[in-house]
Formats: C-alpha cells, structure tokens, sequence
C-alpha cells in the first residue's frame, strides 16, 4: 500500500485525514457491492486508485492513522461478492489467548481503539451474527456508535431458544434482528423489528453453511461473525470464514474461556498459516489472516 503526492495540488490541498479515508472506504465497500466500483475514488483534487487486492495509492499525502485504516479496510471492502457472500470473524483475547475468565467476564480484555475497530467491522457488513452465549452473558447492542455508518442486521443463533427475551437485541429497535432458531423452537417474534427464522437442526447447534445461506438469500453478502469463541470456531470448522481478525491485548488472564476450540491436531504440519498482516491499535495488536491464502506473508 503506497501514497504518492505527484499532484502539484497537494501544496494547497490538505492531507488526507482518517475522516476522509472512513468516507471513502464506505464509499468502495457500497460501490463494491453494487458491483459498479473502477478501482478509483475522485474527492476535489484527491484521488485513491485501488487494485484487486486493496493495494492503493493516493494523489496527495495521507496521514498515519488514514493509511492505516485504507491498508486494514480496503482488502474487505473491494473482495468481489459475486461469487457468494464474503465473511469475516472477529475477536479480542488476551496474550495467553482467552476472551474471558471462568465467570464469561470480557469487559473490557481490549482497548478503545479496538473497540472502536469493532464498530468499523459492524458498519462495514450487511450482518453481524452472535451465538446465544454471547446475546444473554454480554447483552451487546450489536449497533454502529463509535464511527459514522449503518447498524448491521443484527442475527442471534439460539437453536434451543433459552436466549431471554429481555436481552437488547430483542428490546431496542435500533435495527432489524433476526432470532435464528431450530425448526420446532419458538423464538421472540413479538417486536416489530424482529423476524423468527427457523433452520433445521446441525448436527451441533445451527449449521454454518445453512446460516449464511439463508442470509445471502435475503441480500446479506457481507457478514460479521463476532461471538463468542464456539460459535467462530463452528464456522472456521466448517470453512465459513474468509478473514479473522485477532485482536490480542497485552494482558495474561491465566484461566478463563479460550478464542478458539477446534478439533485437536497431533502434528504442526496440519495446523492453519494462513497470511497474515498486523497493525496496531493502541496498545493492543491486529492480526488480520486471510483464511483463502495460506500463504504467510512477510509483513
């Protein structure tokens, strides 16, 4: 990812600022969508030109925290929907790789800029999607605060249908919500914003593939996975994941509940290198893996 000022406005014209670069980056993702994006962004006298990969290069000077955003963002937002929805997983976990102690306490293992990372993701997708675990111990509101964009439709997998009805999803109305269930389960349909969606049973929980299946159907082809850790784990399991972002703070909790729980593995040949890139976010740390290219990087 480069940034060149070879425009001789550039003298006159500001640089480019994270505001800026959040703008055009929701600009790409919905041109992207529609699938009418030409690999520029024309802004006054900037202009981003973006390749297949989210490589991209700017006219004028773009300032540390706008470059990083187009370097962490711009691979999502141009990845092509037409050959089936695209997905990506999310989680913060400490150094020693827990997402929360015994008692399923989380808030908060990261920092502010992470969460604020967090809230990109959700405004950046069609769909975020949470396990029943997650909607009743962490009660999220699963909404777009910390940055300028839309709530995501906001989807809770609760095959069983124990997760309470009181829980923020199922009472605010802040965006429509979707309360997957098992065929046979009654769900919350009462509110005007939520929609009971039956399923037929997995052979563990909701199948990962029949969840995503039922959402392209309904137009959402960019999806947000964001917890908690079995339900990532169902659907890296299953293949379902494109990217996973690991946000890992500099924390030990020693014990608790892990980000990940796959099937185990008796030799490292067998094990998952897929590319990878960081970036940091305040004191804590992104790694941003390309679950299609198991190839690591350098970077």
């Amino acid at each position: 990812m480069t940034a060149s000022s070879d425009n001789p406005a550039h003298a006159v014209t500001p640089t480019v600022s994270a505001p800026q670069a959040w703008r055009w980056l929701r600009q790409v993702a919905a041109l992207t969508r529609d699938d009418t994006f030409d690999g520029t962004v024309v802004d006054g006298h900037h202009r981003l030109e973006v390749d297949d990969a989210g490589d991209w290069r700017c006219s004028h000077p773009v300032d540390e925290e706008a470059a990083q955003l187009l370097s962490i963002w711009l691979p999502w937002c141009t990845a092509s929907l037409l050959r089936g929805p695209r997905v990506i997983a999310q989680f913060g976990q400490s150094l020693d790789g827990r997402i929360a102690t015994v008692t399923g306490a989380s808030h908060y293992v990261t920092g502010q800029q992470s969460l604020v990372h967090l809230h990109r993701m959700r405004a950046l997708v069609d769909a975020v999607v949470v396990g029943a675990g997650t909607a009743d111990a962490d009660d999220p509101k699963l909404t777009v605060r910390h940055v300028e964009g839309d709530n995501p439709l906001r989807v809770v997998l609760d095959p069983r249908g124990r997760v309470p009805a009181d829980r923020n999803v199922f009472r605010q109305p802040a965006a429509p919500t979707w309360h997957l269930v098992n065929q046979g389960v009654e769900g919350h349909g009462l509110a005007a914003h939520v929609s009971v969606k039956s399923l037929p049973p997995g052979a563990v929980g909701v199948d990962p593939a029949s969840v995503l299946a039922v959402l392209a159907e309904q137009g959402h082809r960019r999806i947000l996975i964001e917890g908690g850790g079995l339900t990532i784990s169902r659907f890296l399991k299953a293949d379902c994941l494109d990217r996973l972002h690991s946000v890992v703070a500099p924390m030990l909790i020693g014990s608790g509940r892990p980000a990940l729980t796959l099937p185990e593995i008796e030799t490292l040949e067998v094990a998952l290198r897929p590319a990878c890139r960081h970036f940091r976010l305040g004191q804590d740390m992104l790694f941003d893996l390309d679950l299609r290219d198991r190839t690591p990087s350098a970077s």
